[in-house]
């Protein structure tokens, strides 16, 4: 198994218990003696600096946007409209901003050698939940576009990969 996927099972682990690991991977004892070892808090008030008073310590409730560079915006944005279904931002006072569903979100900083993404040149990957990857592939292929479905399920879900028009890597996350 990976370094990138060794990383995302003891994140997921971080996020739903170290449960849904299987134990003959060996990492479910690790995430279990992680878990342990950083705190009895969530993952998310796990840092060095003690709270003052007592008072619970602020976070953020889930990401808000993702803004990036394109070559063609406008048609980069059509294209995750029409493949992902993913709603443009709002462009007047009338049009409601894409909602996305209650969900698990992991947030892994990677080494910036990687190879993970692919393209050493992009500096992030997307990865969208989906219900049901089998439809969402073959949805794509029907499209023409270029999908790679990971053969091996792991316990905490399917994965598979595709690109952009523009080349940025797309990974799609079918929840177990």
């Amino acid at each position: 198994m990976s370094f990138a996927r060794r990383r995302m099972i003891r994140i997921l682990s971080y996020a739903f218990g170290s449960s849904l690991l299987l134990s003959r991977t060996g990492l479910a004892l690790e995430a279990q003696n992680s878990a342990q070892a950083a705190s009895t808090g969530s993952p998310a008030k796990t840092d060095s600096k003690p709270e003052s008073a007592g008072a619970p310590r602020e976070k953020v409730a889930g990401i808000g946007g993702f803004f990036f560079r394109a070559k063609d915006p406008k048609a980069l944005a059509s294209w995750y409209q029409q493949h992902l279904g993913i709603g443009l931002t709002p462009s007047s006072a009338g049009e409601s901003v894409w909602q996305q569903e209650t969900g698990p979100t992991s947030f892994t900083p990677f080494p910036e050698t990687t190879k993970y993404f692919g393209d050493l040149q992009k500096s992030w990957m997307l990865n969208f939940r989906v219900h049901d990857l089998d439809k969402m592939t073959a949805q794509l292929r029907a499209a023409g576009i270029e999908v790679k479905v990971d053969p091996e399920s792991y316990p905490y879900g399917r994965f598979a990969r595709l690109h952009d028009p523009e080349g940025n890597p797309i990974e799609l996350w079918q929840p177990a």
